[in-house]
């Protein structure tokens, strides 16, 4: 794997590794895992206990539009969770996960310091708040049919 190839083969350098190729992919396939393994010659079981470790690192490709939830205080107390089920329900995925169709993909976040505009969601860092069903699935509809203008 051409892209960790300037890193000296030192298992301290296996994080470093992991982040070079998620920062270039957006996410650390399989592949990558074994690419990684065989170049830091350790077990792909270590890799992979680093992967699920850290909550930086993605699985899974992320979509075309990447959707955060925010869960931070007030948008928790607004309803965050309603959101996220309403985002779960309509999309057929669950937090971490991407579309079928590659489209969306979602997670929770800590805080998109919106707090005003609670409970608030952003697309690509574009921020939508004071959301209700009706209003986040417009939203999402509008996403989906960018691709067919």
């Amino acid at each position: 794997m051409e892209l960790i190839k300037s890193l000296e083969k030192d298992r301290s350098n296996l994080i470093k590794a992991i982040q070079m190729v998620q920062r270039e992919r957006g996410y650390v396939s399989d592949q990558a895992i074994k690419d990684i393994s065989k170049y830091f010659d350790i077990p792909t079981v270590e890799v992979e206990g680093v992967l699920s470790f850290y909550a930086q690192f993605k699985r899974t490709a992320p979509g075309e539009y990447e959707i955060a939830v925010c869960d931070g205080t007030a948008c928790h107390i607004k309803g965050s969770s309603r959101v996220k089920g309403w985002l779960e329900e309509e999309l057929q995925i669950e937090d971490g996960e991407t579309t079928e169709d590659g489209l969306f993909s979602m997670e929770t976040v800590a805080c998109l310091g919106c707090c005003s505009l609670a409970p608030v969601v952003s697309i690509n860092g574009k921020v939508y708040g004071k959301l209700d069903r009706k209003k986040l699935l417009k939203i999402i509809d509008d996403y989906r049919n960018r691709g067919e203008n």
